[in-house]
Protein backbone atom coordinates (compact mmCIF):
# COMPACT_ATOMS: atom_id res chain seq x y z
CA UNK A 1 0.00 0.00 0.00
CA UNK A 2 1.31 3.43 -0.97
CA UNK A 3 1.24 6.49 1.31
CA UNK A 4 0.02 10.04 0.80
CA UNK A 5 1.51 12.28 -1.87
CA UNK A 6 1.90 16.01 -2.38
CA UNK A 7 3.24 17.94 -5.34
CA UNK A 8 5.19 21.19 -5.37
CA UNK A 9 6.39 23.06 -8.45
CA UNK A 10 9.60 25.01 -8.01
CA UNK A 11 11.58 27.17 -10.47
CA UNK A 12 14.17 25.29 -12.53
CA UNK A 13 17.05 27.37 -11.16
CA UNK A 14 16.18 26.23 -7.59
CA UNK A 15 16.33 22.49 -8.29
CA UNK A 16 20.08 22.43 -7.67
CA UNK A 17 19.57 24.03 -4.23
CA UNK A 18 16.87 21.47 -3.38
CA UNK A 19 18.95 18.49 -4.44
CA UNK A 20 22.25 19.87 -3.12
CA UNK A 21 25.77 18.71 -3.94
CA UNK A 22 25.67 14.95 -4.55
CA UNK A 23 22.04 14.90 -3.35
CA UNK A 24 22.91 15.93 0.22
CA UNK A 25 20.01 18.38 0.79
CA UNK A 26 17.45 15.98 -0.68
CA UNK A 27 18.85 13.18 1.49
CA UNK A 28 18.62 15.28 4.68
CA UNK A 29 14.97 16.13 3.94
CA UNK A 30 14.14 12.50 3.21
CA UNK A 31 15.85 11.22 6.37
CA UNK A 32 14.61 13.87 8.80
CA UNK A 33 10.99 13.75 7.63
CA UNK A 34 10.81 10.10 6.52
CA UNK A 35 9.50 11.04 3.08
CA UNK A 36 10.75 10.39 -0.43
CA UNK A 37 11.27 13.15 -2.97
CA UNK A 38 11.10 12.65 -6.72
CA UNK A 39 12.41 15.70 -8.53
CA UNK A 40 11.53 16.22 -12.19
CA UNK A 41 14.25 18.61 -13.36
CA UNK A 42 12.50 19.07 -16.71
CA UNK A 43 9.43 20.86 -15.35
CA UNK A 44 10.35 21.58 -11.72
CA UNK A 45 7.74 19.28 -10.20
CA UNK A 46 8.65 17.67 -6.89
CA UNK A 47 6.59 14.69 -5.75
CA UNK A 48 6.69 14.17 -1.99
CA UNK A 49 5.59 10.72 -0.82
CA UNK A 50 4.81 9.84 2.77
CA UNK A 51 5.10 6.10 3.46
CA UNK A 52 1.88 4.27 4.33
CA UNK A 53 3.45 3.40 7.68
CA UNK A 54 3.88 7.07 8.66
CA UNK A 55 2.31 7.91 12.00
CA UNK A 56 2.11 11.69 11.59
CA UNK A 57 0.36 12.90 8.40
CA UNK A 58 1.34 16.55 9.15
CA UNK A 59 4.89 15.63 8.09
CA UNK A 60 3.70 15.81 4.48
CA UNK A 61 2.62 19.42 5.00
CA UNK A 62 5.98 20.29 6.63
CA UNK A 63 7.89 18.63 3.77
CA UNK A 64 5.82 20.60 1.25
CA UNK A 65 6.60 23.84 3.13
CA UNK A 66 10.30 23.02 3.23
CA UNK A 67 10.49 22.26 -0.51
CA UNK A 68 8.49 25.43 -1.27
CA UNK A 69 10.81 27.53 0.95
CA UNK A 70 13.88 26.32 -0.94
CA UNK A 71 11.98 26.94 -4.19
CA UNK A 72 11.25 30.50 -3.06
CA UNK A 73 14.94 31.27 -2.72
CA UNK A 74 15.91 30.27 0.81
CA UNK A 75 19.27 28.62 1.32
CA UNK A 76 18.67 25.09 2.63
CA UNK A 77 20.24 26.03 6.01
CA UNK A 78 17.57 28.70 6.53
CA UNK A 79 14.77 26.48 5.24
CA UNK A 80 15.85 23.74 7.69
CA UNK A 81 14.66 26.04 10.51
CA UNK A 82 11.23 24.65 9.62
CA UNK A 83 12.44 21.29 10.91
CA UNK A 84 13.78 22.69 14.20
CA UNK A 85 10.48 23.58 15.82
CA UNK A 86 6.79 23.06 14.97
CA UNK A 87 6.08 26.70 15.89
CA UNK A 88 8.29 28.11 13.12
CA UNK A 89 6.15 29.51 10.31
CA UNK A 90 6.73 30.05 6.60
CA UNK A 91 4.92 32.86 4.81
CA UNK A 92 4.96 34.05 1.22
CA UNK A 93 3.99 37.57 0.16
CA UNK A 94 3.12 37.72 -3.54
CA UNK A 95 4.05 41.18 -4.82
CA UNK A 96 1.79 40.71 -7.86
CA UNK A 97 -1.17 41.18 -5.51
CA UNK A 98 0.14 44.69 -4.78
CA UNK A 99 1.40 45.88 -8.16
CA UNK A 100 -0.09 43.53 -10.71
CA UNK A 101 2.31 42.21 -13.32
CA UNK A 102 4.30 45.37 -14.04
CA UNK A 103 7.94 44.26 -14.18
CA UNK A 104 9.26 47.73 -13.34
CA UNK A 105 7.02 48.02 -10.24
CA UNK A 106 8.03 44.53 -9.08
CA UNK A 107 11.69 45.43 -9.47
CA UNK A 108 11.21 48.72 -7.58
CA UNK A 109 9.41 47.05 -4.65
CA UNK A 110 11.96 44.25 -4.43
CA UNK A 111 14.71 46.89 -4.46
CA UNK A 112 13.03 48.74 -1.56
CA UNK A 113 12.95 45.56 0.52
CA UNK A 114 16.50 44.49 -0.38
CA UNK A 115 18.00 47.97 -0.02
CA UNK A 116 21.40 49.17 -1.20
CA UNK A 117 23.82 46.21 -1.16
CA UNK A 118 21.23 44.18 0.82
CA UNK A 119 21.26 46.55 3.79
CA UNK A 120 17.49 46.74 4.36
CA UNK A 121 16.91 43.00 4.13
CA UNK A 122 19.84 42.44 6.51
CA UNK A 123 18.43 44.94 9.04
CA UNK A 124 14.97 43.36 8.88
CA UNK A 125 16.54 39.93 9.50
CA UNK A 126 18.74 41.13 12.37
CA UNK A 127 16.04 43.06 14.21
CA UNK A 128 13.15 40.63 13.66
CA UNK A 129 15.29 37.47 13.91
CA UNK A 130 13.31 36.07 10.94
CA UNK A 131 14.87 34.96 7.66
CA UNK A 132 13.81 36.82 4.50
CA UNK A 133 14.07 35.74 0.87
CA UNK A 134 13.32 38.05 -2.05
CA UNK A 135 12.91 35.88 -5.13
CA UNK A 136 10.95 36.27 -8.35
CA UNK A 137 7.64 37.95 -7.56
CA UNK A 138 7.64 36.95 -3.88
CA UNK A 139 9.06 37.89 -0.52
CA UNK A 140 9.15 34.95 1.88
CA UNK A 141 9.64 34.84 5.64
CA UNK A 142 10.69 32.05 8.02
CA UNK A 143 10.59 32.55 11.78
CA UNK A 144 8.61 32.19 14.98
CA UNK A 145 5.16 33.82 14.76
CA UNK A 146 6.22 37.02 16.59
CA UNK A 147 9.37 37.31 14.44
CA UNK A 148 7.47 36.68 11.21
CA UNK A 149 4.82 39.21 12.20
CA UNK A 150 7.42 41.96 12.73
CA UNK A 151 9.20 41.11 9.47
CA UNK A 152 5.90 41.00 7.55
CA UNK A 153 4.88 44.40 8.94
CA UNK A 154 8.26 45.92 8.00
CA UNK A 155 7.98 44.51 4.46
CA UNK A 156 4.38 45.81 4.19
CA UNK A 157 5.51 49.25 5.30
CA UNK A 158 8.24 49.31 2.64
CA UNK A 159 5.87 48.06 -0.06
CA UNK A 160 3.39 50.72 1.03
CA UNK A 161 5.98 53.45 0.48
CA UNK A 162 7.15 54.22 4.04
CA UNK A 163 10.57 55.78 4.36
CA UNK A 164 13.35 53.36 5.25
CA UNK A 165 14.13 55.38 8.39
CA UNK A 166 10.54 54.96 9.58
CA UNK A 167 10.75 51.21 9.02
CA UNK A 168 14.09 50.99 10.87
CA UNK A 169 12.62 52.87 13.86
CA UNK A 170 9.62 50.50 13.85
CA UNK A 171 11.98 47.51 13.81
CA UNK A 172 14.08 48.86 16.69
CA UNK A 173 10.93 49.51 18.73
CA UNK A 174 9.60 46.00 18.07
CA UNK A 175 12.99 44.51 18.91
CA UNK A 176 12.91 46.26 22.31
CA UNK A 177 9.32 45.06 22.90
CA UNK A 178 10.22 41.45 22.04
CA UNK A 179 13.26 41.54 24.34
CA UNK A 180 11.13 42.99 27.15
CA UNK A 181 8.51 40.24 26.68
CA UNK A 182 11.20 37.55 26.82
CA UNK A 183 12.66 39.05 30.01
CA UNK A 184 9.22 39.13 31.63
CA UNK A 185 8.80 35.43 30.89
CA UNK A 186 11.92 34.69 32.93
CA UNK A 187 11.32 37.11 35.83
CA UNK A 188 10.10 35.44 39.01
CA UNK A 189 6.83 36.83 40.30
CA UNK A 190 6.85 37.85 43.94
CA UNK A 191 3.75 38.52 45.92
CA UNK A 192 3.66 40.52 49.13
Amino acid sequence: MEGSKAYVKIPGDRIGALVGPDGTVKNVIEKKLNVSLEVDSENGTVQITLPATAEDPTVLFRAKELVTAIGRGFAPDHAFRLLDDDEIVFEVIDLRETVGRSASDLKRLKGRVIGKEGKTRRIIEELSEANISVYGHTISIIGYPDQASVAREAVSMLIGGCLHGTVYRFLHKKRRELKKQRLQLWEPTYRS
